[in-house]
Parts: C-alpha cells; sequence; structure tokens
C-alpha cells in the first residue's frame, strides 16, 4: 500500500514540475490558461492521495471550479476562433418532447433535492441536462452560468447554516442539495 501511494506521489509531482515547466515557456495566453487547469488537476490527484474526508471536501468544489474554468475557456476559444455551428432545423419533430422535459425535468430536479448531497446533486443536473438538451438551447450558455454561479452561492450558504446554526441542519441538507 505504501508503494502504491509512494509512486502515486512521484507521479503526480513529476506531473506538476513538468507543467509549471510547459506554463513558463509557453507563448500563447490561451494554452497557458489550459496548461494551468492541467496543473490544477494535478493538484487535485495530490490532494486525493491523502484520502481523507477533508480531502474529498476540496476535491468537489475543485473540480467544479475546474470545469467552469474550462467551459470559460472553451468560449474565449470558440469565440476567438469565430467556431458557431449554423443553426438548422431538426429533420423531424417529436410532439412528446415539447411537453416531457418539463415535467421529467422537474421530477428528476425535485427528486435530487430530496436526497441532497453528491447523489441528489447529481440526479438534480441530470434532470436539468435532460431538459436543456430536449429544448433547442440555442446556445444560452449565459442562462446556465448564471445559474451555475447561483447554486454555488447557496451551497457555500448552506456550508455556513452547517458551521455556524447546527441547529438547523436539515435545511442546510436541502440548500446544498
Amino acid at each position: 500500500m505504501v508503494a502504491a501511494y509512494t509512486v502515486g506521489l512521484l507521479v503526480a509531482v513529476a506531473g506538476l514540475i513538468i507543467g509549471f515547466m510547459a506554463i513558463v515557456r509557453e507563448r500563447d495566453d490561451l494554452h497557458r490558461i489550459l496548461l494551468t487547469d492541467l496543473a490544477e488537476v494535478l493538484a487535485l490527484v495530490l490532494i486525493a492521495l491523502v484520502a481523507t474526508d477533508l480531502a474529498e471536501a476540496l476535491i468537489l468544489p475543485g473540480l467544479v471550479v475546474g470545469i467552469s474554468e474550462l467551459m470559460a475557456v472553451s468560449e474565449v476559444y470558440i469565440a476567438k476562433e469565430g467556431l458557431k455551428r449554423p443553426h438548422t432545423e431538426p429533420a423531424f419533430h417529436i410532439e412528446v418532447m415539447d411537453s416531457a422535459p418539463a415535467i421529467l425535468a422537474l421530477i428528476l430536479v425535485a427528486y435530487g433535492i430530496v436526497l441532497s448531497g453528491f447523489t441528489g446533486g447529481a440526479v438534480a443536473a441530470v434532470g436539468a441536462v435532460f431538459y436543456f438538451m430536449c429544448r433547442d438551447h440555442a446556445e444560452r450558455f449565459e442562462l446556465i452560468e448564471t445559474v451555475s454561479g447561483y447554486a454555488w452561492v447557496i451551497w457555500i450558504v448552506a456550508f455556513f447554516v452547517f458551521m455556524f446554526l447546527p441547529q438547523y441542519w436539515l435545511f442546510g441538507v436541502m440548500m446544498a442539495g
């Protein structure tokens, strides 16, 4: 077990050193940002090697922030390169796809809130993703980013409810979900 931990630690540290050397040598700002995301993932690997509850508490928000940074960089790259897809009409229209996504998404989001925790968040996110995939979203990333920001703030408030008002733990769990 110790040998596996040592090997994992050496690989992560070597990856971080290579990543930081690449950041120093890279001249394009966009590539520097991408290499910074790579270094962030390797830092999360180092945290995961600790394998404690605190490490898990640090990894989940770190992954969320990393994914949001990657989405932001992708948006910058799409705008910089002018890679917008032309809007095309679907080949056929299914009537049930007009009303079903809203109902099923509402059920999934409500069930995810009741479940709470990581599993509840995953179920609620599946509901939101299902809704946006079934609708013609027309590249409304601003709406997704806004909702994600509000959800992040609610999650932080729920954390403070747990810390400073433990008698309202159920309210905090529902907010975190």
